[in-house]
């Protein structure tokens, strides 16, 4: 789930607000209004001492004025987010699709594409898993562009590695669902023994995870995650829209029916 960001304004912003809602409900006296509106908008010392107690007795008699202030200040906050990182996202679509650092599963040749911003030890990218691959199970056409950022610490970064080298030895999915739906002690000897159940070349996977190969397409997907603007994982990118969090399999299908 993208990271929750706490709204921080400066005092005299919510003021602002107070001060239009007070406003609005006739509790600016008129004739300060005018007198503040013939200053040119300035006010002095007095009026404005009289305007923080109107403010000020209007949000201890009705709380809720600063509770939908911050509201509005957030929705404002978020709508412009999702617009910068969709701008983002459109110039740097090329990137997204192609750049060094991505695996594809599902249908290589699909009509309709979804690319998964992802941390495999973060619970909300776990919990798409299954919804994933009940997608891949009933649309043959789509294709998923996988993009590994480890940005939860030591550990991410170790599993990251462990999937990416994986996918050298052509068990990118296999390693990844493996890794992501065991719940051992996280470490070397917990992906070794994971990487023994999938199949792989346990002594190869290890000099693997230390190449530049797997460095790279590591860093190539940080450096993209950082140019699109991206603040949490799970995020996915289909056709315009850009989908933090987890979400559900049915909303997945209708943003790629959208996108189609």
């Amino acid at each position: 789930m993208r990271p929750t960001r706490f709204l921080r304004r400066p005092l005299s912003a919510l003021l602002a607000v107070g001060l239009t809602t007070a406003a609005s409900f006739g509790a600016l006296p008129q004739a300060r209004a005018q007198a503040g509106a013939q200053n040119g908008g300035s006010f002095t010392p007095a009026q404005r001492a009289e305007i923080v107690s109107v403010v000020r007795n209007a949000l201890k008699t009705d709380p809720s004025i600063l509770a939908d202030a911050i509201g509005a200040l957030r929705s404002s906050e978020q709508q412009k987010e999702q617009a910068d990182s969709e701008a983002a996202v459109q110039a740097n679509r090329v990137a997204i699709l192609t750049a060094p650092g991505a695996t594809v599963i599902g249908n290589p040749d699909g009509r309709r594409t979804m690319v998964e911003f992802y941390d495999p030890r973060c619970p909300y990218c776990r919990k798409a898993v299954p919804d994933l691959d009940r997608l891949l199970e009933h649309d043959h056409e789509v294709r998923v562009v996988m993009r590994l950022i480890p940005i939860l610490g030591p550990n991410s970064v170790l599993d990251a590695e462990a999937i990416e080298a994986a996918g050298l030895q052509g068990k990118y999915a296999p390693m990844q669902r493996a890794l992501m739906s065991d719940s051992g002690a996280p470490g070397l000897d917990r992906i070794n023994s994971v990487a023994g159940r999938v199949g792989l070349d346990v002594a190869r996977l290890d000099r693997d995870m230390k190449s530049e190969t797997v460095k790279s397409a590591l860093q190539s997907n940080l450096d993209l995650a950082h140019a699109i603007n991206l603040t949490g994982t799970p995020t996915f990118v289909i056709g315009k829209q850009v989908i933090p969090g987890a979400v559900s399999y049915d909303e997945l299908r209708q943003a790629l029916a959208q996108a189609s």
